[in-house]
């Protein structure tokens, strides 16, 4: 019998806040809208969180299935790489995963009364891609994580669809300018996805696993990595400048020290490993100024 805390480790509770951090995004910013509904928000949570775990699961299997986690491997030992869990419980699990999240996909679009057949069967395709998106990071023939891909499907899914899906379903209504925050939420979850690849580079490079780390350098990467944690500061701050009511709006700012001191230490951090705990910050910090940055705007 594999160990209730066996499977609570392949789950990777650190990565969760940030799964939260769009939703909780678009769910603040859809709150300053006269038309918000606040059921949406708590099955979007629930969908993304099931989506984040089956993630998780899947590149424990996928990665250890191609041989990329091994005895080289500087991050948190896997749970099928150490034995704790076999493939075949691994595999169960991420179909078991995925079942949920397509169930609660469905829910979450039929409670949302209101949206059209269109938006509807929008968000019923999404899921499906979503899902589809979490399992082939790294499982199958040609895993889009081992070709680089990863940074634009993160970006995408936890930034566009989640911080817009999530202000659609509750508002039933879209605007341009939401792309901002979206997209800030986007670039500070592929930081932290960054940072693994940082941290993973020599054992990636080795096992042909061709990230946007291993494909431009460990240099290029940090900078990289800066105008991911930085950039998001300038989209947040122009959002508010278009939907201006009170300097109250930037306090959020105040937060870009927290940030700024983690980028000077990740420059001088050495060796690679010490990487690690970098990722669980960034994650926190991002939950943490998404929740400024939104209650700031319902004031």
């Amino acid at each position: 019998m594999v160990s209730l805390n066996s499977w609570i480790k392949a789950a990777r509770l650190r990565t969760l806040p940030l799964a939260l951090s769009s939703i909780a995004m678009g769910g603040l910013l859809a709150a300053t809208k006269e038309n918000f509904d606040k059921t949406p928000i708590f099955l979007a949570g629930l969908t993304t969180l099931l989506l984040q775990i089956l993630s998780n699961l899947a590149n424990d299997y996928g990665d250890s299935k191609s041989g990329i986690d091994n005895q080289h491997r500087l991050g948190p030992k896997r749970t099928v790489q150490s034995g704790e869990i076999s493939p075949a419980q691994m595999k169960f699990a991420v179909i078991l995963f995925a079942v949920l999240c397509f169930i609660s996909g469905l829910g979450l679009v039929f409670l949302a009364s209101g949206l059209s057949l269109f938006y509807s069967l929008l968000f019923v395709f999404t899921g499906i891609g979503a899902i589809g998106a979490a399992i082939n990071y790294t499982i199958g023939k040609n895993p889009y994580g081992y070709a680089g891909f990863g940074d634009l499907f993160v970006f995408i899914f936890f930034g566009i669809i989640g911080v817009c899906g999530t202000f659609l379903l509750s508002t039933k209504s879209i605007g341009f300018q939401l792309l901002l925050p979206a997209a800030a939420m986007g670039m500070l979850s592929t930081g932290v996805l960054n940072l693994n690849n940082m941290r993973d580079l020599t054992n990636d490079k080795a096992n042909g696993k061709n990230t946007v780390v291993v494909k431009i350098g460990f240099q290029y990467a940090y900078l990289y990595h800066c105008l991911l944690v930085l950039f998001p500061f300038l989209l947040l701050t122009i959002y508010n400048l278009l939907n201006y009511n009170g300097l109250y709006q930037f306090v959020f700012l105040l937060l870009l020290p927290l940030f700024v001191v983690d980028l000077i230490k990740i420059h001088k951090t050495s060796p690679m490993e010490r990487l690690d705990p970098f990722l669980k910050k960034l994650a926190l910090k991002t939950l943490l100024l998404t929740l400024v940055f939104g209650c700031c705007n319902l004031l």
